[in-house]
């Protein structure tokens, strides 16, 4: 049976045609289908194409859908990528590129769930950048031909990074908008005209308010960590920048989970025709962890999780970069400081740091410098730096999603990982979530971990047999 999405009233209103009676000019005509089928993709029966995908780990979700492809050649994609591509050192598309490309590329929406680290940036940035590069010029001031949304300004200047590469050589212009600093500098860079615009939803709004851009010619839209974008607190953003937009634009969503909740509010943003592409089971377990990293859990008391983080510390600690979540702003600024104090090179990273110091301590942590970099969820999603040999769950995440989402920072593009989780009697109720994650990945589950849950499935029991 074929997947398909629910429907939200919240964004509906934004999602389809204008509801204002008012005589609209009529929106120009936009060519979406830009993908030629190889001749080896097109000589694939359906067969060796269903054993492909087996192979693959992918599982389509849709009418029609368009073959896998097998090579960067066989993607339809112009040789100046083409190039970019083989001068980045990559060798061969992931198992999301492989099959997203051709839909994305046929012009059709796309719902994407991979793990982290599986290429879905590329997976939507090529396509958007073919599409872009095939439209009218823009005049100067006229708004963008593709947007993508992301939910931090760290993941916004990485996508706005990896697009002004692949986009360089097609011709196609970049520019990133976000919260947290000026809006003179990004004003003049929209005057420019950029083709491809990455932005946060709240400085969007902002710039699209005050007249400072507009999307009357933008056709093509991307949501990375869609996840995240369309939960209840994105919704309101996200339906007025749909606001904007041509009603028949073409939508890639592209995530490492995908929570039921969130699923009915897709439904509006995507067109019946769309195709859900999901590699490694994602459906069925709303977000994996990468099977490429080790996991492991490690039973404390908070009393003694200094002592047990010290402990791990002085175990893992080699120069190599290492990534530490904690639970708050202040925790993580608390734990900074106690580090630094003992020695040990770390820096601190959350919402609350001004944009200058979070670019400095980026910068700092991917250099090496300070290979310590302890953070708050704002680095749980889309923090993209090579290299990261392990991350420390100082304090639980609240949420399997946000749990896979952590630790999938390190074990990126093929490289082994390192988790290591510190949990306490009160992470009890967590507990069941985390022995599913592990149990999944095929990660060993600590007896104390087990028994931990127990005790967190009896207390939620108690509290529902008495409310």
């Amino acid at each position: 049976m074929a997947w398909r999405l629910g429907k939200s009233s919240a964004l509906h209103a934004a999602a389809g045609p204008s509801s204002d009676t008012t005589q609209q000019p009529p929106l120009p005509f936009v060519t979406r289908d830009y993908y030629l089928e190889h001749p080896a993709v097109a000589a694939l029966t359906e067969q060796q194409v269903e054993a492909e995908r087996k192979r693959l780990g992918v599982v389509v979700h849709g009418e029609d859908v368009p073959k896998p492809v097998g090579s960067f050649v066989q993607a339809s994609l112009p040789e100046h990528v083409l190039s970019t591509l083989r001068a980045a050192g990559y060798d061969a598309p992931t198992p999301i590129q492989r099959q997203a490309w051709p839909i994305a590329m046929s012009g059709r929406d796309v719902v994407g769930l991979a793990e982290t680290g599986s290429g879905k940036t590329l997976a939507y940035l090529l396509p958007a950048l073919v599409h872009a590069s095939a439209q009218p010029p823009l005049k100067e001031g006229e708004g963008p031909l593709c947007l993508v949304l992301a939910p931090t300004r760290e993941l916004a200047c990485q996508i706005e990074s990896e697009a002004a590469r692949f986009g360089a050589p097609c011709g196609v212009r970049t520019a990133a908008v976000y919260g947290g600093v000026p809006k003179a500098e990004q004003v003049a860079l929209l005057r420019k005209a950029p083709e491809l615009l990455v932005a946060t939803p709240g400085r969007l709004n902002e710039l699209l308010s005050k007249k400072k851009t507009e999307l009357t010619r933008c056709a093509l839209l991307a949501l990375d960590e869609a996840d995240r974008m369309l939960d209840l607190g994105f919704e309101p953003q996200i339906a007025a920048i749909l606001g904007h937009m041509r009603h028949d634009r073409q939508s890639l969503l592209f995530s490492a989970t995908w929570p039921a909740e969130v699923q009915t509010l897709a439904g509006r943003l995507i067109a019946p025709s769309h195709v859900i592409v999901e590699v490694g089971g994602a459906l069925a377990t709303s977000g994996r962890a990468n099977t490429s990293i080790e996991q492991r859990v490690l039973l404390c008391d908070d009393a003694g999780k200094m002592e047990a983080l010290l402990t791990l510390l002085e175990e893992v600690v080699d120069g190599s970069r290492l990534l530490l979540f904690t639970s708050s702003k202040r925790r993580c600024d608390e734990l900074t400081k106690e580090l630094r104090l003992d020695g040990w090179p770390a820096l601190a990273l959350h919402g609350d740091k001004p944009q200058e110091e979070r670019d400095w301590v980026l910068q700092q942590f991917r250099s090496a410098e300070h290979p310590l970099l302890v953070a708050t969820d704002v680095a749980q999603r889309g923090l993209d730096v090579k290299g990261v040999a392990a991350v420390i769950n100082v304090d639980c995440p609240e949420t399997s999603e946000a749990y896979v989402h952590r630790i999938g920072r390190t074990g990126r593009a093929g490289e082994v990982g390192r988790a290591y989780t510190l949990v306490t009697p009160a992470d009890a109720r967590m507990c069941d979530d985390l022995v599913q994650v592990l149990r999944d990945a095929k990660q060993e589950v600590p007896p104390e971990l087990l028994r931990l849950a127990a005790e967190g499935r009896a207390a939620r029991y108690k509290r529902y047999k008495y409310s």
